[in-house]
């Protein structure tokens, strides 16, 4: 999420649904030659993402560091032990 700032991120969990959303703001002013030049730019955005069972909800976190916002969904114990390898043969 380039230009967006850690203050205007914000992640919220619901009924088994994980929602962020988002709001970027940029302003520009500057004076060339005599002429006073002024920019903003607005935009917001949000996303919604169904969690599934496995994951236990208590202990989702997620960080926000230079653009780039990390969501960590562990799986819950019961959901680590059902999980398995499985053996790639080639061809």
């Amino acid at each position: 999420m380039p230009g967006v700032e850690a203050g205007n991120v914000e992640a919220r969990l619901s009924e088994h649904r994980l929602t962020i959303k988002g709001e970027k703001k940029a302003k520009n002013e500057e004076e060339r030659k005599g002429v006073f030049v002024s920019e903003r730019r607005y935009g917001s955005f949000q996303r919604v993402f169904k969690i599934p069972d496995s994951v236990d909800a208590d202990k989702i976190s997620a960080t926000f560091a230079h653009g780039v916002l990390t969501v960590t969904l562990p799986k819950t114990a019961e959901a680590q032990k059902s999980e398995r390898k499985i053996e790639v043969m080639a061809a």
